[in-house]
């Protein structure tokens, strides 16, 4: 079998797989509000929810140690081959899923400075596994990597060379979402229309665009970090640098209070002083919540044109992710600031939450697809099996 573990800042969600060809899910679970009143839940691979416990999880190691026991129980012995993770940073290095060794470990926790919120949760994640089941074969896979097709205008960054060395430049990520979107293109929306200019909005707590042609990475909205680009729940995205500048030089803000603010402060929560969750924005009357939306749906609209330059315009628009998947009044915002392209909404199938949800008279289609990152980190594993 494979386990998938998917490491983020404040949960890990796993997904156990066969290793035939098929890769048929066995169970797929998550442990959430790691440090706080954490959950664990496990679904059985008809969607059925076969666990929902409180469980003690004061960090992402006691977190996975909890994951590792009760997929032992649950599988009654079978067996653990490999294990893949979603790692997200893989710098300049690393552009294809690559076995973990010592020196691979040494290259992930060197990444850490440039993804601190998730970085060293990955790597310690790794490390352990590798310290409960030290033989099992363990497997890296990149957020990164689905970007290194980009463009050297893409990648650059306009810095005084003297302070740029060969890892600053603009990465991107959620690349792992945006390749199993990119793998699903064809089925859905044609060969021919799967090679066109495709811009892909992963929408969540976590946001991002790709600008997508033959099915690569050939823009995308976050950099150097996953800081930047569109407003977040918790991460402002792109910002001025002087404002950086002023805040520590008149206001005395040190790096260590920057870096808090800007990871867990900023974003949809700072805007609405009430909560980074679109859900909680969304049902809210109050009007600072309303106002969080607005700003939100129009930066999503304004880097979607960012988008379309790049790939000289636009045939499909891909929405995926927590909100770009189920929250349909969102997505009914963001198409309506679209409308002068000739892009039309078929309101019914976007309330329905269908897959395709532009009317047939849509200059632009416009889909719903389900992003499967545990999927594909199984499928990446899978090459290294003998």
């Amino acid at each position: 079998m494979i386990l998938v573990i998917n490491t983020g800042s404040s949960s890990i969600k796993f997904g156990l797989y066969k290793t035939q060809a098929d890769l048929a899910l066995y169970y797929r679970g998550q442990v959430e509000t790691i440090g706080g009143a954490a959950i664990l839940s496990v679904w059985d691979s008809e969607n059925v929810r076969l666990i929902k416990q409180p469980v003690d999880s004061k960090d992402h190691c006691q977190a996975l140690t909890v994951i590792v026991q009760k997929i032992g129980q649950l599988t009654q012995g079978s067996q653990i081959t490999v294990v893949g993770h979603r790692v997200v940073h893989g710098g300049s290095i690393y552009r294809q899923p690559v076995m973990v060794d010592k020196a691979v470990l040494a290259d992930l926790e060197k990444l850490i400075p440039m993804a601190s919120l998730h970085q060293a949760h990955c790597v310690a994640a790794i490390k352990m596994m590798a310290k409960m089941r030290p033989e099992l074969l363990q497997i890296a896979c990149f957020d990164t990597a689905f970007h290194h097709t980009m463009p050297w205008e893409e990648q650059q960054i306009a810095l005084d060379k003297t302070l740029l060395g060969d890892d600053i430049k603009r990465y991107g990520f959620h690349g792992l979402s945006y390749q199993s979107i990119a793998e699903k293109l064809p089925y859905y929306l044609g060969e021919e229309q799967a090679n066109g200019r495709v811009v892909v909005a992963h929408l969540g707590a976590g946001a991002s665009l790709c600008a997508m042609k033959n099915k690569q990475s050939i823009a995308t909205t976050m950099g150097f970090t996953p800081l930047d680009g569109l407003v977040m729940a918790t991460r402002c995205g792109s910002l001025d640098p002087g404002v950086l500048l002023y805040l520590q030089k008149e206001k005395k803000i040190t790096v260590a209070e920057l870096t808090e603010s800007l990871m867990h402060h900023s974003g949809l929560k700072a805007l609405s002083g009430l909560s980074g969750d679109m859900q909680i924005l969304l049902s809210s009357t109050l009007p600072e919540a309303k106002a969080a939306v607005d700003f939100f749906v129009y930066h999503v609209a304004r880097h979607i044109g960012a988008m379309m330059i790049a790939l000289g315009g636009i045939d499909a628009l891909v929405f995926t992710a927590g909100i770009g998947e189920h929250a349909a009044e969102i997505r009914d915002k963001i198409c309506e600031k679209l409308q002068w392209l000739g892009l039309e909404l078929d309101t019914i199938a976007n309330q329905q939450g269908k897959t395709q949800i532009s009317a047939k008279t849509s200059d632009i289609s416009v889909w719903v697809l389900t992003t499967d990152e545990e999927g594909l980190i199984a499928s990446q594993a899978t090459l290294f099996l003998k």
